[in-house]
């Protein structure tokens, strides 16, 4: 097996999750030390970083990730705690995790490549590039489409614990107890941070007080 990799953005698939299309570059090299990911604008004025911010008011900052922004093409207006920035193709815009941001295409084409990591920990992989393309089912309240979907992006994916999460999440409010409780034991499995996020995510609740879901949650 080679020790690296070469591609084109214009060769790295495009998943769509109702914004500007991703094309998830950490996924698609295998990358497993930081997070990097490209969106392409359509047209002027589609947004191409969500609104976000990593760490909200009053929240430690030194758990959450730092962003490192590049425009390779076209042009982009970011928005960094209201403020306005003119970015055009070879700039670098760096966000700590308090800062709010957003970003504009300005022409036609324009891509950003988001790269982050969080400070002094090793990068988790959880696979919410391949969760994107789902979420609006999620937010649509469509749970049994969503675990559908999301059994096949596991088979081919099962590497990434927010999948095994999420679905096990819908699974949950769907009542598919067993499933609920052997993805979120998979989930837990690859990354500690699901055994906390289920000890209050509401979606499951249906499955709360069965013995094996105590279990995992105790660990």
């Amino acid at each position: 097996m080679s020790g690296y990799a070469v591609v084109h953005v214009d060769d790295i698939p495009e998943l769509e999750d109702g914004r500007c299309p991703m094309r998830p570059v950490r996924h698609h090299l295998g990358i497993t030390g930081f997070g990097v990911t490209a969106w392409t604008a359509r047209n002027a004025g589609d947004r191409v970083i969500n609104e976000h911010q990593e760490a909200e008011a009053g929240e430690e900052e030194t758990d959450r990730d730092e962003e490192l922004y590049l425009v390779v093409h076209g042009r982009a207006s970011f928005e960094l705690d209201g403020e306005r920035q003119d970015a055009p193709a070879g700039t670098f815009v760096f966000a700590r995790p308090g800062v709010k941001r957003t970003a504009f295409a300005e022409e036609p084409g324009t891509t950003v490549v988001a790269v982050g990591g969080t400070p002094g920990k090793p990068y988790d992989p959880v696979g919410w590039e391949l969760w994107a393309p789902i979420r609006s089912l999620y937010e649509a309240g469509e749970y049994a489409e969503v675990v559908e979907r999301g059994r096949e992006v596991i088979e081919a994916n099962p590497q990434y614990g927010l999948l095994f999460y999420n679905v096990a999440c819908c699974e949950s409010l769907t009542g598919q107890t067993a499933d609920a409780l052997e993805h979120l034991r998979k989930a837990i499995e690859l990354s500690e941070r699901f055994r906390d996020y289920a000890k209050e995510d509401s979606d499951l609740d249906a499955i709360r007080d069965e013995p094996a879901f105590k279990e995992l949650i105790a660990g």
